[in-house]
């Protein structure tokens, strides 16, 4: 922290003014390749941004998130969870940089990118970053590429649930956190395609 060379960033596609909150969903549905690009400036002081997304791939589907969440003033908070299933050859990527400037005092900035692979074809690269050029924040980033937990299935297959249906509550139990309202049944019938 504090250590580098900070460079004030460009104008945004979101410029979020003191006390202002933004919300951003995104939902990429299998058949869909997509590229979600977005630079996000929190400018006033108790600025707010969230952004969820999540991705369904079933084929040769390219999808990328980049993101940008630039925290230029004191006390804005933001939020970063994207998560997806990727099956096929399909192949996904996220770049996603939170940057604190140096008079961006008691930020707070969380970024997530979880991810399941579905087949050995499917390909994810994720890379959260975080450049912080403050003190007094609270920041963190992670990520994750996995697969399907077969001991969660084995538990439930054990319950007499079938096992295309335990992989399926599976899945909609790691998408839950970010599917977003009144999209729940276009969510659970694109994940029973998969």
């Amino acid at each position: 922290m504090g250590h580098g060379k900070y460079i004030a960033p460009p104008k945004g596609q979101y410029q979020v003014a003191a006390g202002e909150k933004l919300e951003l969903q995104y939902v990429v549905l299998p058949g869909e390749s997509r590229n979600i690009d977005l630079s996000i400036d929190l400018t006033g002081p108790g600025a707010e941004a969230n952004v969820r997304a999540l991705y369904l791939c079933a084929g040769t589907e390219k999808v990328s998130f980049r993101i940008v969440m630039h925290h230029c003033a004191p006390g804005c908070r933001s939020t970063q969870v994207i998560k997806g299933l990727a099956a096929g050859e399909a192949t996904v990527q996220f770049d996603g940089t939170i940057v604190v400037a140096p008079d961006a005092q008691q930020t707070e900035a969380y970024q997530e990118n979880h991810n399941i692979l579905l087949t050995d074809t499917a390909r994810v690269q994720t890379q959260p970053q975080l450049e912080i050029y403050a003190d007094d924040v609270k920041c963190s980033h992670g990520a994750t590429v996995g697969q399907l937990n077969p001991d969660e299935q084995f538990y439930m297959r054990s319950r007499g649930i079938p096992e295309a249906e335990a992989k399926t509550l599976q899945m909609l139990s790691f998408l839950s956190p970010v599917i977003p309202q009144g999209r729940e049944e276009e969510v659970e019938k694109a994940v029973r395609s998969l």
